[in-house]
């Protein structure tokens, strides 16, 4: 067992662990937005986020939100709902999530079977701390199109093309949006207050 602790944050990583284990540990936790459970053929992670992870992944979910808003889109934010499959030994879950161009597939649905279902269109990972276990790897395997990662500096924009994915600049899930905008907004929200960021960016997309 290895444990890291960092501000606040701690994660802890389990070492064979059966995936029968894994799912006694989501279902004691079910109610739970924390600890999150990161698994990969039985390495396990445990993750309990600081605040400041979760500011920043608040911040980008709600940026995801308005600007939907504002652009009439349908969608459907998950927050840092489970996503498994048991066949493939992973399973994930995310900061946050939104279905976008599939939200009309899982509407109404209160439990979402990859077996059947797709993957979230987009997933955010704040990854402020060296992780412990690399979750591209997995969200490829689990076919998520799109991830948008925050290393504390920058958002990258992770587009999935064939078995793994390539950086773009332009959002495919979420057109207009740009790793640049992002980025520069998230950097704004941590000296604006929040009701002038918003406005802010309610601005923005009613230019778009």
């Amino acid at each position: 067992m290895a444990t890291v602790l960092t501000a606040s944050e701690q994660k802890v990583i389990l070492h064979n662990v059966r995936w029968e284990t894994y799912e006694s540990l989501l279902a004691d936790h079910v109610a739970s937005s924390a600890p999150r459970f990161t698994y990969d053929r039985g390495e396990l992670e445990i993750m309990s986020p600081s605040s400041q992870h979760e500011e920043y992944n608040r911040t980008i979910s709600l940026f995801v939100e308005v600007l939907a808003e504002e652009l009439n889109i349908d969608i459907r934010n998950l927050g840092s709902a489970t996503f498994k499959r048991e066949d493939l030994e992973r399973g994930f879950e995310p900061d946050s999530c939104f279905y976008i161009q599939n939200e009309q597939q899982v509407t109404g649905k209160t439990r979402i079977d990859l077996n059947i279902d797709p993957p979230p269109d987009l997933v955010i990972e704040i990854d402020i701390t060296s992780p412990s276990i690399n979750k591209i790897p997995i969200y490829a395997h689990l076919r998520v199109p799109q991830v948008w990662r925050y290393d504390g500096n920058r958002v990258l924009i992770l587009h999935l093309e064939n078995d793994g994915y390539s950086e773009r600049d332009e959002s495919a899930v979420l057109p207009p949006v740009t790793a640049a905008l992002v980025t520069g907004y998230l950097e704004d929200s941590k000296t604006m207050k929040r009701t002038a960021w918003l406005r802010k960016l309610r601005a923005w997309a009613r230019t778009v």
